[in-house]
């Protein structure tokens, strides 16, 4: 058989041990925060029905969707029309009907209608699991990643976004990352389409002012005007644009300027009692109301929240908001939640970027015992047991090998300690240990060894 070359799918990554070592820093972290706060760990399958993911993201996200061929003859059934025709629809339904799941949100709400007989409400669980999404792979941004997800599900108290906030706060300050978190409202964005007179169009809208800070004010009254919005309708959005200041002086805005408007009226009240909710908090990093905030996913309904790393432009590394009705689509209406997601590989990049992982991160054997023969061996095992039953991190060098072979072992790998117990050191039931960062050599007992690795 011809070899072929070794290829993982383009968006996708291997990770090595010493990477992995500091992705379980980030998963940790955050999984510490989540526990913290009393949400309760699930998982769910890889794979959901597509008629569990379609509808739910958006006609772009819906594109996005990796779909997973029928086991078997997928193709009967099928008759050559169908595919010459190009009735793209229609042949991907029949081929196709489940697909990788696009992120935890959704499936989380099909748990929640499936399991409603044994959760209790309201429910807070988290989810650390990877998605997909069948993108255009770049920096920082990939075909398969991990999500990091706190929900509170069977409650509309505005509580839930402020502790949510403060979690987000928490976990950043673990992290030693410094990030500023932006607020908006659904209902705000709603309430600028009613009153501009444009309801129908309130996705354009959104799709819109979203680019505002990317684009300027400029290109999105033309991209309006190209959606079809009416130019006297984009008129009436310039004190919008032009809106400044603080958190106070944007919202006496907004309720001026949404005050005919019932549902923009509900959203600035929101976003009020979340920011004095926050401001109990104490916290430290900055929350910025930002109108401009949209967030691409169809399902929220009230608050939205986007983080962003303060040093390092890769976009957003957490994200999240209230979705109303998610659970209504799978037969159990009204049922209001709020969720948080952290993208644990952006946030990845963005502590690689900035040098922030700690050493800590780059050691997995903290002791390597030399082998130098059989009585050697023999020696060592029980007390490699000890070490290990005290939680130290050890190992021992499986074959008999010059001592420069298992010293440089030692150094690729960064392990700090080695433990050398030749003829010598066995006769008197002593090892000797050797740090491998200052080059320092002691000879220890075993009940020394044991309690000075301890400390």
């Amino acid at each position: 058989m011809a070899s072929q070359k070794a290829s993982i799918p383009k968006g996708t990554r291997d990770f090595s041990p010493g990477e992995m070592s500091r992705r379980n820093f980030i998963f940790n972290a955050i999984r510490e925060v989540f526990n913290t706060h009393g949400f309760l760990q699930i998982e769910t399958p890889a794979m959901e029905n597509l008629s569990t993911l379609l509808g739910k993201y958006g006609e772009e996200g819906d594109k996005l969707l990796f779909r997973i061929l029928n086991s078997g003859n997928f193709l009967r059934g099928l008759f050559l029309s169908d595919l010459s025709e190009r009735e793209i629809s229609k042949v991907t339904s029949h081929i196709s009907k489940r697909g990788l799941r696009y992120d935890l949100t959704v499936p989380f709400a099909r748990y929640v209608v499936q399991h409603r007989n044994e959760i209790n409400f309201p429910f807070r669980r988290y989810q650390i699991q990877p998605v997909w999404r069948a993108d255009n792979p770049q920096k920082g941004r990939y075909r398969e990643f991990y999500q990091c997800d706190a929900d509170i599900i069977g409650s509309n108290s505005l509580l839930n976004e402020s502790e949510l906030i403060g979690m987000i706060v928490e976990v950043f300050d673990k992290l030693s990352l410094s990030v500023s978190i932006k607020l908006n409202n659904r209902k705000i964005l709603a309430g600028i389409a009613e009153v501009i007179g444009e309801t129908e169009r309130i996705a354009d809208i959104t799709v819109a002012i979203d680019k505002l800070d990317k684009i300027g004010a400029e290109k999105v009254r033309q991209e309006l005007v190209e959606r079809g919005v009416s130019e006297q309708s984009v008129n009436l959005l310039d004190p919008v644009f032009a809106m400044r200041g603080n958190n106070t002086e944007k919202l006496n805005f907004l309720g001026s300027f949404l005050s005919a408007s019932k549902i923009g009226m509900e959203g600035v009240e929101e976003i009020k009692s979340i920011f004095e909710y926050v401001s109990l908090e104490k916290i430290r990093s900055k929350v910025e109301l930002d109108i401009t905030l949209a967030r691409g996913l169809d399902y929220y309904t009230g608050a939205i929240i986007e983080v962003k790393s303060e040093d390092v432009e890769i976009g957003s590394i957490c994200g999240g908001g209230r979705y109303d009705d998610l659970t209504g689509v799978f037969g159990l209406p009204g049922v209001s939640g709020v969720g948080i997601s952290f993208g644990a590989d952006r946030i990845y990049d963005v502590l690689a970027n900035l040098d922030l992982f700690p050493a800590s991160t780059n050691i997995s054997t903290q002791v390597l015992f030399v082998n130098f023969g059989d009585a050697e061996v023999r020696f060592i095992i029980p007390l490699l047991r000890q070490l290990r039953e005290a939680g130290i991190r050890s190992e021992l060098y499986p074959e008999v090998a010059r001592m420069k072979k298992q010293m440089n072992y030692a150094n690729s790998l960064n392990i700090p300690y080695v433990v050398i117990a030749g003829e010598n050191e066995i006769r008197e039931n002593k090892v000797s240990l050797k740090n491998m960062v200052t080059g320092e050599q002691e000879q220890l007992s075993p009940d020394e060894l044991l309690a000075l690795l301890t400390d």
